[in-house]
């Protein structure tokens, strides 16, 4: 994109399976901004209290594994990779056991707090396109622009069944299902950052839409807020 001024903090929230984190990601590469993928560190605290045979609820022990958290929010592939002790579990935490976990310990007021700084240092100078469930009520609630996702149930149910099976993964669509709506239940009911549209948030369906479509929609609401024109 032509033009280019201030450099925005761009937040993009949604439940699971709405599509957010693949149109953040294209988004960024499209306008050369960061992609900071927020619920990566929530799955990777997830993962690693696992490994550890650390409680979901014992704060004090996921408060200091927080503190062993290195974030590298884009690398030459335009992913986001995370160390905890100098290990790259990344790639260890697409799994919908983890999804849960993550969804439980992200409701944990110290793991919240631990991880809000780092994310926030992310976006200090703008030019990032942060997703997650509550990056524009809590994370940068001064966010340039928000956008909110979401899509009816059945269809993320299939999105995400589809993005198992390819990656080999064995699944059943019912309880993916199943799965997805005890994970809104959760995210949407907790008191510590209730997932949910700030006020100001441009809400897109994506029911029904393919991935360039949404991406469109959002390219367009960019170059209106900042009067930037494509290449």
């Amino acid at each position: 994109m032509q033009g280019m001024g201030k450099r925005l903090v761009i937040t993009v929230d949604g439940p699971a399976g709405s599509g957010k984190s693949t149109v953040s990601r294209i988004l960024a590469d499209r306008i050369s901004y960061m992609y900071l993928d927020t619920g990566l560190l929530y799955r990777v605290v997830a993962y690693a209290a696992m490994q550890s045979a650390i409680a979901l609820d014992d704060s004090t022990a996921l408060e200091a594994l927080c503190s062993r958290i290195t974030i590298f929010p884009r690398t030459a592939d335009g992913n986001m990779n995370v160390l905890i002790d100098g290990e790259d579990v990344s790639g260890n935490v697409r799994t919908e056991e983890i999804s849960m976990r993550a969804s439980s310990i992200s409701a944990v007021s110290a793991v919240r707090q631990a991880l809000l700084l780092p994310q926030r240092n992310a976006g200090r100078d703008g030019g990032i396109v942060a997703e997650g469930r509550d990056m524009g009520t809590i994370v940068f609630p001064g966010a340039d622009i928000k956008f909110f996702l979401d899509a009816d149930v059945d269809e993320r149910a299939k999105r995400r069944y589809l993005q198992l099976m390819e990656s080999g993964s064995n699944v059943d669509l019912d309880e993916i299902k199943r799965g997805l709506e005890a994970r809104d239940s959760q995210d949407t009911q907790r008191k510590i950052a209730p997932l949910k549209p700030a006020g100001d948030s441009v809400i897109i369906d994506t029911t029904g839409i393919d991935v360039d479509g949404v991406v469109e929609k959002m390219i367009t609401i960019v170059e209106k807020h900042t009067g930037q024109t494509r290449r």
